[in-house]
């Protein structure tokens, strides 16, 4: 009777994952998305008149 009721269930999930809901697949086919990049540059300024640390020379 196991068997039974497992080939049952079996055959419950094939059924159910063959039904084909085409009201989603022709939504997800007319939007479409658009990703614009932007470029952003950063400049740093570098301070040149700095003195390195001497103070932990032995």
């Amino acid at each position: 009777m196991k068997k039974v009721f497992g080939l049952l269930f079996v055959a419950g999930l094939f059924a159910f994952a063959s039904c084909n809901n085409t009201e989603e697949t022709a939504t997800e086919v007319e939007t479409t998305e658009t990703v614009e990049e932007v470029e952003v540059e950063t400049e740093m300024e570098v301070d040149t008149t700095a003195t390195p640390d001497t103070t932990n020379i032995q």
